[in-house]
């Protein structure tokens, strides 16, 4: 049996009680048989693999490859990640710079000794990385089952300095925020923006989001709200609003403004 996370509160005193024991938490998870079964299969495995196609055929090692980029509901798309795998990134025209999802560009980035007809030797800490990304996102899965807001918090204090990391311009970090869908909805959710924000286009998204975080946090630089002071604002902003999202369809408008105020000094500004 799989060790659950424990979560005794939502808000952010659960997010503080979280934070405090994620370290010993994580550390019981990765260390619950199912878990430590897929990572030993994993790393025994992977360094047989020569191509995409024999990727894609061992289940098992899919699993992990996928699970640590977070594109684990497509274990049964296996033509399609194989397709993403062989057409790689050097070219424009290639599947996965084409996809507004980012994260199937990083799983052909990664796994970029499998691309074309000839098979290379993958990088030799490649293993180790991604077995630890999939133990993290595991773990945030997991801590989802029971708290789907503390997940997507998890992931932001995972993805958006990672993202700042692997873009060099802030017009590049917005344009890849906006094409990964758990920051995406992070980021909308914080700026209070609405559900129909999406049918704009994609640079008037970009330019909005970027002024109303602007307002907010006295910044719209991703590279700075990534650093662990404005990162843990923003994720406290994020927890803060979702709580009104989930409450204002049960609640008058009196009731929310009642709540917002007993709250405002929670929120950060």
């Amino acid at each position: 049996m799989s060790f659950q996370p424990v979560l005794p509160l939502s808000g952010l005193g659960g997010w503080a009680f979280l934070t405090r024991t994620r370290a010993r938490q994580e550390a019981s998870f990765n260390a619950s048989p199912p878990i430590q079964r897929d990572v030993d299969y994993f790393r025994q495995k992977f360094a047989e693999i020569q191509s995409a196609e024999q990727l894609v055929a061992d289940r098992r090692v899919l699993r992990v490859a996928l699970g640590a980029f977070g594109l684990q509901d497509d274990l049964d798309n296996r033509a399609f990640i194989r397709q993403i795998i062989e057409g790689g990134t050097d070219e424009r025209t290639a599947l996965a710079n084409r996809l507004a999802d980012k994260r199937y560009f990083a799983l052909s980035s990664a796994l970029a000794h499998l691309a074309g007809p000839d098979a290379r030797a993958a990088p030799p800490d490649l293993a180790e990385r991604l077995s630890a990304s999939y133990q993290g996102r595991a773990f945030e899965i997991s801590v989802g089952d029971q708290d789907q807001t503390f997940r997507l918090a998890l992931s932001l204090q995972r993805e958006l300095p990672q993202l700042t990391e692997s873009f060099s311009t802030d017009a590049a970090r917005w344009y890849a925020a906006l094409g990964n869908p758990p920051l995406r909805k992070i980021l909308e959710t914080s700026l209070g923006l609405p559900k129909e924000f999406g049918l704009l286009d994609i640079d008037e998204q970009a330019a909005r989001m970027k002024t109303a975080m602007r307002k907010r946090f006295g910044t719209s630089d991703l590279l700075e709200m990534s650093g662990a002071k404005q990162l843990e604002k923003l994720t406290q902003r994020f927890l803060i609003m979702s709580q009104v999202q989930d409450i204002q369809s049960g609640m008058t408008a009196s009731s929310t403004a009642l709540f917002l105020l007993q709250n405002s000094a929670a929120i950060p500004r």
